[in-house]
């Protein structure tokens, strides 16, 4: 055994596998560049960090569970009520989720609700940070069944230390009375401990109807509202004006 292929080895056993990785390459150019003992141990460390940190941001991406429309690089400022690009490059900045804000998508299926939502939980993941993404319906289960499975129960801890939390669709299906409640504790574990990102469309007055309870309503926006920026969305819906087709165009068949 070569001394690369011990030291390989042993930073495997350390865990060090950037440096394991990276080794022959960055000794390579250590030999042609006549690099200093100590800029070689600066790449190789340089190597492991970046090695860990592409490792941390990829278990983030997967536990955040993004729909798979979620860059906002690619966002079509072009459509019909799209925000402005002044205002989503500001939401990008995510000076709002320093300042534990939280934000309300508001407006008609298609408008691009869950898009932004999405993309922002993208951003915010890869600046480091836990940000998780929840359908109502999939929220609501997982807060029925933190005390039955394991799987439920290690979900819901691993919401509750987020920094960033998006529910998307809220409040669109009737809610039962027990699992508003659930609903409104994570809301008020929460609560100025991290941020959340909601998309709906129905107002915040029209969320009582749906809870079928004015009191809980009533405390539930008083703690999303409380430090929060809706934005309205309007427009046509961009899926049917980018309505595709099985068939060729009519104008081949006339």
């Amino acid at each position: 055994m070569t001394k690369t292929q011990r030291i390989k080895d042993h930073c495997k056993q350390l865990k060090l596998s950037g440096i394991a990785d990276y080794l022959d390459p960055v000794i390579a150019e250590a030999q042609a560049q006549s690099l200093s003992y100590l800029e070689l141990v600066k790449r190789l460390i340089d190597k492991e960090l970046a090695h860990r940190e592409e490792k941390a941001l990829h278990r983030r991406t997967k536990l955040a569970r993004l729909p798979a429309a979620c860059n906002l690089d690619l966002y079509d400022y072009s459509a019909s009520g799209a925000l402005e690009k002044q205002q989503l490059g500001q939401l990008r900045e995510l000076a709002w989720l320093e300042q534990n804000f939280n934000l309300i998508l508001m407006g008609p299926s298609g408008t691009g609700k869950t898009y932004i939502a999405a993309g922002l939980c993208f951003d915010a993941v890869a600046q480091g940070y836990r940000a998780y993404f929840k359908t109502m319906e999939e929220l609501v289960k997982v807060l029925k069944m933190k005390e039955i499975t394991r799987k439920a129960a290690t979900e819901y801890k691993r919401i509750l230390k987020a920094h960033l939390l998006v529910i998307d669709d809220i409040m669109m299906f009737p809610v039962s009375e027990q699992d508003a409640v659930g609903f409104f504790n994570l809301i008020n574990e929460l609560h100025e401990r991290a941020s959340l990102i909601i998309t709906t469309n129905k107002s915040p007055k029209q969320w009582a109807e749906v809870l079928k309870d004015t009191v809980l309503t009533t405390a539930l926006l008083d703690r999303i509202l409380y430090r929060c920026e809706i934005i309205k969305l309007t427009g046509n819906s961009y899926r049917m004006e980018n309505r595709q087709t099985i068939f060729e165009n009519d104008n081949k068949n006339n």
